[in-house]
C-alpha cells in the first residue's frame, strides 16, 4: 500500500493540472482495497475512487479528503476462449492488445480511450460507435464500505449514456469480464491501426487533456456546437478549446484547474446563448477553489 500526503494530483491526472489531495492511497491488491474502503467507511471522511486519472480534475484549492487510486497491482489481464477478464486498473489499451493477441474482435473501439477498464465500466465509456455495455458480460464489485464482494451483469449495471447504477450505489469495480468474438488477426490489427490514425489526425493528442470534455447532448455533437459558436481556439490562461477538435479543452502548458473551469463556463454560456443547449461536463470536477490572497 502506498500512501502519499498532500499529493500533487496534476501528476496523476491526464490534464496535468489542478491541486493536491490531502491523502492519496494506492492499494496493490483487492485485499488492500477492501481494507482501505472499510477504514474510510469507519472514519466517515470524504473520499473518491479514481483509475488512470483521464476523466478527473481537482480544483486548485485541493481536495480535503482521500483519493484512492486503482492502478498497478489491480491490472491483471487473462484470456479464456472468447472471454477476457481484466482487473479494474488495467488500461483499455492493454486490454485491446490482449484481445488482438488472442484474435478476439469487438474491443477495437476502446483501444485508444486513455483510461482504465474499471473507470470505463463505471461510466460506460465509448468511442467510434462502440460502448462498454456492448462487450461487458460481468462486473465484479466491492461494496463502498468494503464489506461485500458481488457481481452484476451488463443488464444489471443499468447502463445508459456515460452512466451506470454505480453512480447511485457508490460501489467499486474490482474486475471486468468482457465477451468478444473470434476474428482474423490481420483484420483486427488493421481496424486498430485505422482508429489510431483517425485519433492521431483528428484529436489533439500531443497536449494534456481529459479527452472529450463534454457529454454529447441529445441530437447534437458537443464539438460541432462549440465550433459553430465560434469558440475554436479560445483560451483562458493556459487552457484552450482545441483548434484541432473543438470538443477538447487542452492544457497548452501551464493551465491551472481554474483556467480550465473558467473556459468550461464560457463555452457552456455561449452554446446556451446561441443554441439553447446545455453542455454537461463529462469530466469529474472535485475539490475547492483556491482562496484569494487578501
Amino acid at each position: 500500500m502506498e500512501i502519499i500526503k498532500n499529493a500533487d494530483m496534476s501528476r496523476y491526472t491526464s490534464f496535468r493540472a489542478g491541486g493536491s489531495a490531502k491523502v492519496l492511497m494506492i492499494p496493490g491488491s483487492i485485499d488492500e482495497l477492501k481494507q482501505v474502503l472499510r477504514e474510510l467507511a469507519v472514519s466517515g471522511g470524504d473520499y473518491m475512487i479514481m483509475g488512470n486519472g483521464s476523466n478527473i480534475l481537482v480544483r486548485d484549492g485541493g481536495y480535503d479528503g482521500t483519493i484512492v487510486r486503482i492502478g498497478e497491482g489491480l491490472d491483471q489481464i487473462s484470456a479464456d476462449g472468447e472471454m477476457i477478464c481484466a482487473g479494474s486498473g488495467a488500461l483499455l489499451s492493454s486490454v485491446a492488445a490482449a484481445a488482438l493477441a488472442s484474435d478476439l474482435t469487438g474491443f477495437e473501439f476502446a483501444g485508444g480511450i486513455p483510461g482504465s477498464i474499471g473507470g470505463a465500466a463505471f461510466m460506460n465509456a465509448g468511442a467510434y460507435d462502440g460502448e462498454m455495455k456492448d462487450v461487458i458480460s460481468r462486473v465484479d464489485l466491492i461494496s463502498k464500505d468494503g464489506s461485500r464482494e458481488y457481481a452484476l451483469t451488463a443488464a444489471e449495471m443499468e447502463y445508459g449514456y456515460r452512466h451506470s447504477v454505480l453512480y447511485d450505489t457508490g460501489d467499486i469495480v474490482s474486475s471486468v469480464e468482457i465477451k468478444l468474438q473470434k476474428g482474423r488477426h490481420e483484420a483486427i490489427a488493421a481496424r486498430m491501426k485505422e482508429l489510431t490514425e483517425r485519433r492521431t489526425t483528428k484529436q489533439p493528442l500531443s497536449y494534456p487533456s481529459a479527452g472529450s470534455f463534454f457529454k454529447r447532448p441529445a441530437g447534437y455533437y458537443a464539438g460541432k456546437l462549440i465550433q459553430d459558436a465560434g469558440l475554436k481556439g479560445l483560451s483562458v490562461g493556459g487552457a484552450q478549446v482545441s483548434e484541432l477538435h473543438s470538443g477538447f479543452i487542452i492544457n497548452t502548458g501551464k493551465a491551472t484547474a481554474s483556467d480550465i473551469i473558467a473556459l468550461m463556463h464560457i463555452v457552456q454560456a455561449s452554446v446556451m446563448d446561441k443554441f439553447g443547449v446545455r453542455l454537461e461536463p463529462e469530466v469529474r470536477i472535485i475539490g475547492t477553489e483556491r482562496q484569494a490572497v487578501k
